[in-house]
């Protein structure tokens, strides 16, 4: 007999899934219920969210869980960083959320270092520098006007909690990807909000995983035939995952799916100019912990290549492919942003392997070959980064999340690091979003008896170099 059931709602950038969560007989089961396509859509000159179908598909999942008899303790949602929505003094969405991807912030980075050079700004927040950073979206919203009119400032999973709830609360590992918290304070770093002329009061007092948020409104209890509390999860999908890293203490990670996100969880942050200069950053983990890693532009690339073919082939078949190229070792520099938002990431590839003078992958097991060979060149010489800075050394890997199922890439990574490669589990992000529920509700006490749980429950498996 289950005693408690918990939902995860993860959302990534083109897909989301509803993941019920329960331990029985001493093991943590997962069982997915729901799924539902997400991706940016051109409105307006720019690319945006679809709010309303993420919202209307987080209600269908719920409705789900009532026509199963299945229904939650709690539920959590987690997304990606970085993007956020601005309300107006009626709680209204002002002019919809913008993606990530849109160009605009292109613009306005130099202006924004006007004010706060780079150097200041790394030393105080330890964000990496991306063309996508909040800090750099609400520059524009700032140009636009569009910030004028925001009275509320929330991160994408605190818009949905807040929709579910009508209660704003904002989350802190979300918060930490927005180039706007100091690091060593853990907190909204105002000194910057004000120097850059954004409201201070748009900006709440941060919560931790496990904050519980409140009951489903009373129209959302009529609407999916229950009520439920919403509970934060770590909320960006990253430290979500890491909390499922089944290793304790300090582990070396990969969180591998559309992005890579490379690091170690640890208690201090490294805002050094060492730091700065390889392009590492400093993101909050569970109990204000920091991730410090480097974000690599990660299976993004195959998947848009998969596209390309027409979905003719699987990611497996691409593995597959790639698995019998012989005698082709040609490398891109997977973080250039020629493979940010490509027209066509096949012709991106092939035009930066004219431009360094290698040889032009053409058949799709190439094509394959060029992107997984690259991902593993540059997660090795991320890992020599990190114990460079750190003064640490590590032996092992530990990848989690879909992208550690590629077989043929974690041998590649094993190959290319001399490193021992742990695999699992696949479900991270959404295990671990479960894990901030169990802990919050009591029923396990502990982050490291969830790691514990994670290894009695999940295949771990191991590939050595």
């Amino acid at each position: 007999m289950v005693d408690k059931y918990y939902l995860a709602i993860d959302i990534g950038a083109s897909s989301g899934r509803h993941i019920l969560g329960y331990v029985e007989d001493g093991v943590m089961k997962l069982e997915e219920i729901y799924r539902f396509k997400n991706g940016g859509i051109q409105k307006d000159g720019g690319i945006f969210w679809d709010d309303k179908h993420l919202f209307e598909s987080i209600i269908a999942g719920l409705k789900k869980c009532a026509e199963l008899g299945k229904i939650p303790t709690s539920i959590g949602i987690d997304t990606w960083g970085v993007d956020y929505a601005l309300l107006d003094e009626n709680d209204n969405l002002i002019d919809g959320i913008y993606c990530y991807r849109d160009t605009r912030t292109q613009a306005v980075m130099d202006e924004v270092h006007e004010i706060i050079p780079e150097d200041v700004m790394y030393e105080r927040t330890g964000v990496q520098k991306q063309v996508f950073n909040t800090v750099y979206q609400l520059y524009c919203d700032k140009k636009s006007g569009k910030l004028a009119k925001a009275k509320t400032f929330l991160m994408v999973p605190d818009y949905f909690h807040y929709l579910l709830t009508g209660i704003k609360k904002n989350e802190y590992t979300n918060a930490s990807t927005t180039g706007l918290l100091n690091a060593k304070t853990r907190d909204w770093d105002y000194d910057c909000i004000k120097k850059l002329g954004y409201n201070e009061d748009l900006f709440k007092p941060l919560c931790l995983p496990s904050t519980v948020v409140g009951d489903l409104k009373p129209e959302i209890q009529q609407a999916v035939g229950f009520n439920a509390k919403v509970i934060l999860p770590a909320t960006h999908d990253t430290a979500s995952a890491v909390m499922a890293v089944p290793t304790e203490g300090m582990p070396l990670y990969i969180s591998s799916g559309t992005w890579s996100l490379v690091g170690i969880e640890t208690q201090k942050e490294n805002t050094s100019k060492q730091a700065k200069e390889a392009s590492f950053t400093n993101e909050g983990g569970y109990n204000k912990s920091v991730r410090f890693l480097k974000n690599i532009m990660g299976l993004w690339m195959i998947q848009c290549t998969k596209k390309e073919f027409d979905d003719k082939y699987s990611f497996v078949d691409f593995a597959n492919l790639a698995s019998e190229v012989k005698g082709f070792d040609s490398i891109v520099d997977v973080n250039d942003l020629s493979f940010f938002a490509p027209k066509s990431m096949i012709t991106a590839i092939k035009e930066y392997c004219k431009k360094t003078n290698q040889k032009v992958p053409e058949t799709a097991g190439e094509i394959a070959l060029c992107i997984y060979q690259s991902l593993a060149k540059c997660y090795a010489e991320t890992f020599e980064g990190i114990e460079e800075i750190t003064g640490e050394k590590f032996s092992e890997i530990n990848i989690v999340g879909g992208g550690c199922q590629n077989v043929l890439l974690n041998k590649l990574t094993a190959q290319w690091s001399k490193r021992k490669v742990v695999t699992g589990p696949v479900e991270a992000t959404a295990t671990g979003n479960l894990l901030s529920q169990m802990l919050s509700t009591g029923e396990i006490k502990s982050l490291s008896e969830g790691k514990r749980l994670i290894k009695k429950s999940f295949e771990i498996k191991e590939i050595n170099c």
